[in-house]
């Protein structure tokens, strides 16, 4: 099986032009040998706000050598003129051959100005499934690169007999980050730990291109976006954006699963860690050992630290500060010697999934960008949330998944809650999902949850972090079938399907608002909600 980025488009919505074109992806993602890389944006818009990865090409396939097909689609009956085939396009006639070569000649320059001249080799082929090409001389392009509706199940072998997997080469790497850059598309470093499938988030036309168009002097950004809206993305391509540039980035962030994962899928070259593990590695530098037996163990590590002179082993070029909302003032000021005089500094934040209370730092003279559009939520997370955020709080669905439908399970007392959560989770796996697919998550912390201090809830055995890491600094999990967390430690993170439990109050204060919008936007898929009789009525009262 070929792989196909950006991955997900078997959830997407489509109708029309768009649902051939995701016949076509299926088509090549199965007949394809894992080999080749397929890339396609139709579900995703770019910034010129076009439905192609490049002018009119739909699709284009790479093989391990890192040489490229470009493939057009042209679904519905063709023109066979004079000159070739066309298409007729509500009253204007274009010629096929010609979009093929200007596409192509485009792509061709844009790549060897990218690849500073290197020899590529780019093929190129028309698939016309609705049409049979009836001259095959004269339409204006080799019949060997027409697959048209007489052939349109050999789609697969024609681009493997021009194409073949060939040897890997060095090239197709740079090949591959060439196509995600077009595609502006950067991996979802909000995916579900320890799950292989990589997950993909819509953040073309968004922050992880706008962001970086910016000219800053020094550059000192503030981006206030709410969940989903590619702020660990933007993240990401920072970081990777400096390692490129022979830079030393520093990734810090608040929450531990956050920074594991983000260290899990970042390049060589940087350091990630939280704020903690920061303080900690300076103490240690310095050649003492925090004491973490004591009662005040945390603020004793961040006194220690912050006592410290920054070595400059520990300054960094660019400097990246996710999760900003959770980071005390004094924690800013700690953060931000860290970065050299003309370094690159990025500070990300959701005031809406601050939890622990912290207010909000001041940056005086920073440049600040707002994103309020949720791209990785679907759109009934989105509606409810849209219901329960103060009036002043803006989030537009931006998500190409449509999603189901919220499920509300209403229990009475704690035997009704473990007979929800059951249910649940079983109504996930009726949906199709799999096991390794669905989160539990606890609306309490984990000193007082009650379904986090079981092992196993009727036929469903829980994943619990254990508390200890590896000799790698991996988080040691127990085995079991459904990941259980509390929400203040998956915050950052997402999964397909998402049960939140335990969620009981008697006013939807602005405490329950946070808690429930950082729990319900871990979900990009399905979510179902777990909610005693009071905290049920109180919502109703609401949506």
């Amino acid at each position: 099986m070929a792989r196909v980025v950006p991955d997900g488009w078997e959830t997407m919505e489509a109708d029309g032009p768009m649902r051939r074109e995701f016949e076509t992806l299926a088509v090549l993602s199965a007949g394809l040998p894992e080999g080749y890389s397929v890339y396609h944006t139709v579900h995703w818009t770019n910034v010129e706000r076009s439905h192609a990865i490049y002018g009119e090409i739909d699709f284009v396939v790479m093989n391990r050598a890192g040489h490229l097909m470009l493939i057009e689609q042209k679904c519905g009956v063709l023109m066979e003129t004079a000159d070739g085939l066309a298409k007729n396009y509500g009253g204007k006639i274009k010629s096929v051959p010609a979009q093929m070569a200007r596409t192509a000649d485009g792509m061709r320059g844009k790549l060897s100005r990218a690849l500073n001249g290197r020899p590529l080799i780019i093929e190129h082929l028309l698939f016309c499934p609705d049409h049979h090409v009836k001259a095959p001389l004269a339409a204006g392009i080799t019949a060997e690169r027409i697959v048209d509706a007489g052939r349109s199940e050999a789609l697969c072998r024609v681009i493997q007999d021009i194409l073949p997997e060939a040897v890997p080469d060095p090239l197709a790497e740079r090949m591959d980050r060439f196509l995600c850059d077009v595609i502006q598309l950067e991996g979802d470093a909000s995916a579900l730990v320890g799950q292989a499938r990589a997950q993909v988030t819509r953040v073309s036309g968004g922050l992880a291109h706008w962001a970086r168009q910016l000219d800053i002097e020094p550059f000192r950004l503030r981006v206030t976006g709410t969940a989903g809206s590619g702020k660990t993305q933007l993240a990401l391509a920072e970081y990777r954006a400096a390692i490129d540039g022979c830079k030393r980035p520093l990734y810090i962030c608040f929450n531990r699963p956050l920074s594991d994962h983000f260290a899990s899928i970042a390049p060589a070259g940087g350091a990630v860690c939280t704020f903690h593990m920061l303080c900690d590695q300076m103490i240690r530098h310095a050649g003492a050992t925090p004491d973490f037996t004591r009662a005040d163990a945390f603020d004793t590590l961040v006194a220690q630290a912050q006592a410290l002179e920054v070595p400059p082993d520990f300054l960094f070029d660019t400097v990246i500060v996710d999760e900003g909302q959770d980071f005390a003032p004094q924690w800013r000021d700690m953060v931000l010697r860290h970065a050299r005089p003309d370094a690159s500094v990025l500070w990300l934040e959701d005031p809406l999934q601050n939890l622990y209370g912290h207010p909000p730092v001041e940056l005086p003279g920073w440049v600040r960008m707002r994103a309020s559009s949720n791209f990785r939520s679907p759109r009934p997370v989105v509606r409810l949330l849209q219901a329960i955020v103060p009036p002043d709080v803006k989030i537009d669905a931006a998500a190409p998944v449509a999603g189901a439908e919220i499920e509300f399970l209403v229990y009475r007392d704690n035997a009704g809650m473990l007979e929800q959560v059951k249910e649940g989770i079983r109504l996930c796996y009726v949906a199709g999902f799999r096991k390794g697919d669905v989160a539990l998550l606890s609306f309490r912390g984990r000193g007082s949850s009650r379904v986090l201090g079981f092992d196993r809830l009727g036929p469903h055995t829980l994943r619990k972090f254990s508390g200890s890491y590896d000799d790698h600094g991996q988080p040691l999990f127990s085995e079991g079938d459904v990941l259980a967390e509390s929400i203040h430690r998956f915050k950052g993170q997402s999964a397909p399907a998402v049960v939140l439990t335990e969620i009981d109050f008697d006013v939807l204060g602005d405490a329950e608002i946070r808690r429930l919008f950082v729990g319900a936007t871990r979900a990009t898929m399905k979510l179902v909600l777990v909610l005693s009789e009071q905290a049920a009525a109180v919502l109703v009262e609401r949506l």
